[in-house]
């Protein structure tokens, strides 16, 4: 290779590097995600590093809680009474429903989320505990912080579905990232 191809190969290394972008808006109400949908002919190893949702003052923490497909989330239990905790459909599909059982405190119980969809996670011990974990079917995912603002980093350029979520609705809008791309939304039963 001569000395000028290998400097072109770089430059186009690099150019192709920098083509990562961002998605950044608000979501009204707050509290709420937003992620990139299903992207045609794309597939993302499953992360390895691993998400807790603890159970501490008869509540689900974190109560929303957004991960990628493929993310093992361990269930710990914090207080002095047993907690069970129980999903009753994924995505709305009752046959990926599942309940991990009952454990005293200072016990983890892990599981791996394969599909994607929503998960609303109740206790069968105390009817009044409820949660909700988002599994994104891609990695380019975020939680609003109090404000509803959001910014999901390092999107390839393209054009996406993005989706936002809040307490049980969904709206989704086309958006373009080429550097940025900006989406808003407003959410309402």
């Amino acid at each position: 290779m001569t000395r000028s191809f290998l400097t072109i190969l770089v430059v186009s290394m690099l150019a192709s590097a920098a083509t990562a972008g961002s998605i950044e808006g608000k979501v009204t109400p707050g509290d709420s995600v937003v992620y990139v949908d299903v992207i045609a002919g794309k597939t993302f190893p499953a992360p390895t590093q691993k998400a807790l949702i603890d159970q501490k003052g008869l509540k689900f923490s974190p109560q929303l809680l957004v991960i990628q497909v493929g993310t093992t989330v361990e269930f710990q239990n914090d207080d002095s009474v047993q907690h069970n905790v129980f999903w009753p459909s994924v995505g709305g599909n009752r046959k990926l429903s599942h309940n991990l059982g009952t454990w005293p405190q200072g016990e983890k119980r892990p599981f791996k989320f394969d599909q994607p969809g929503v998960v609303p996670l109740l206790c069968n011990v105390h009817p009044e505990m409820s949660g909700y974990i988002i599994v994104s079917p891609t990695p380019y995912f975020a939680q609003t912080d109090a404000g509803g603002n959001y910014k999901i980093a390092n999107v390839p350029d393209g054009k996406y579905t993005v989706v936002a979520w809040h307490d049980g609705v969904k709206q989704a809008k086309a958006v373009d990232v080429a550097g940025a791309g900006k989406a808003d939304f407003a959410i309402s039963k």
